[in-house]
């Protein structure tokens, strides 16, 4: 029986915090959907040309280092 407990009870309170969260979650309304959605492109578009100048930056160094 304390070994059932033991496997039980996590599962139970588990379930119970689930079942929590979910209730409070809530559906974004339109102007907060686009909000997230142009920060989301946003930081798509920084990360896009940060990666773009990093190769623009790094294919003459190594180049330079395998020519050698």
């Amino acid at each position: 029986m304390e070994v059932a407990d033991i496997v039980a009870r996590p599962v139970k309170e588990f379930a119970k915090d689930s079942a929590r969260l979910v209730k409070r979650c809530t559906k974004p309304d339109a102007r907060e959907f686009w909000m997230i959605a142009r920060r989301t492109a946003t930081g798509f578009v920084i990360m896009g040309f940060v990666g773009f100048f990093v190769k623009l930056i790094f294919i003459p160094i190594n180049n330079i280092i395998l020519s050698s």
